[in-house]
């Protein structure tokens, strides 16, 4: 099969790269053309050092090459990036293959999840060319087969099998899971509670501080999940639960060090110029404060954080709010 990968960020060339060790041709496109040339001259990432790219992985900053030749399409754009990327692939091939998505985010002022953005733009509702897959799963351990358990879902079992076909490596275990929306929404969503753990962690706060936001965050996301047609034991899984602690327990996480980063002082130009890659919290947040809004749901963790990033709340300030709040019965 011949992959055409969307993204040569360091999930991108992580998952090419897995792709590749797998017996799959690889394309992979980014649209840097000095990037790409880079790494088809050095076969390395600059953040994964160490790792070779295997010889069926071609570099290209030409998106009809990836795309012309593919029988599948992956993505690892960014949230913020799918749309923009996507409609330039539709130009280039109108009639396109299936299509796995890896990014995880919430779209801004559509509020759609990202399959509902790729089956929009393909005119097809629930559209079986789009699957996806997500889950705890950082690049840096990936790529040095470290076991990992994620999940797949799709509109239909063709493009689970699919996905589980091309991906699967005996380090590398996938679980299919039918709920699209359940396992995008929990992907999009823990990026944000992340920052808060980073903040609590750079204020010196301890375990018990970042026990209390993980499960107070979970809940946020139960009850947000809901507006989406959600189900709530999909939250329980890998994509919820499971993402959630890997980002938010993490120093690999590019959320959890840009919350640390925020709370030791820098501003928040100076956290992601530090960080160095898209921190696709700041862009969720928004997201998931409109959705919030819009619904009446109360969210006093993703407040307290897009209160942090947007309107320069010191974050000592977002602590003492959130333990001044009214206190009730806990229902989860």
């Amino acid at each position: 099969m011949h992959v055409g990968y969307l993204g040569s960020g360091t999930w991108g060339f992580c998952l090419a790269y897995l792709l590749a060790k797998n017996g799959q041709k690889v394309t992979l496109w980014s649209r840097n053309e000095a990037f790409s040339k880079k790494l088809a001259e050095t076969r390395t990432h600059p953040k994964l050092k160490g790792i070779t790219a295997p010889l069926n992985i071609t570099f290209t900053s030409d998106l009809s090459q990836a795309v012309n030749i593919a029988d599948i399409l992956v993505e690892s754009v960014t949230s913020k990036g799918l749309r923009p990327v996507m409609e330039l692939v539709l130009r280039v091939r109108p009639k396109p293959c299936p299509i796995i998505l890896t990014s995880k985010g919430i779209e801004q002022d559509t509020g759609l999840l990202l399959p509902e953005v790729l089956c929009q733009l393909l005119q097809e509702k629930n559209s079986p060319k789009v699957g996806a897959l997500s889950g705890p799963s950082h690049a840096e351990e990936v790529i040095q087969d470290l076991p990992t358990s994620v999940v797949c879902t799709g509109y239909t079992p063709d493009i689970m099998g699919t996905i589980l076909d091309i991906f699967t490596t005996p380090n590398f275990r996938i679980y299919p899971n039918s709920d699209v929306m359940g396992v995008s929404f929990g992907g999009a969503m823990k990026n944000i509670i992340a920052i808060a753990c980073g903040i609590s962690d750079g204020l010196g706060f301890g375990d018990n501080t970042k026990a209390a936001l993980m499960t107070r965050g979970l809940h946020e996301i139960r009850k947000l999940s809901i507006t989406k047609g959600c189900k709530e034991t999909t939250l329980n899984g890998l994509s919820g639960m499971g993402d959630l602690c890997v980002t938010c327990l993490s120093t690999h996480s590019r959320n959890y060090r840009f919350g640390r980063c925020i709370a030791e002082g820098l501003t928040v130009a100076e956290a992601k110029a530090k960080i160095g890659m898209v921190v696709e919290g700041m862009y969720s947040v928004v997201s998931a404060l409109q959705l919030a809004k819009k619904h009446g749901i109360p969210v006093p963790i993703t407040e307290g954080v897009h209160a942090i990033i947007y309107h320069n709340l010191n974050p000592k300030d977002a602590v003492k709010a959130l333990l001044q709040r009214a206190i009730k019965e806990e229902h989860l």
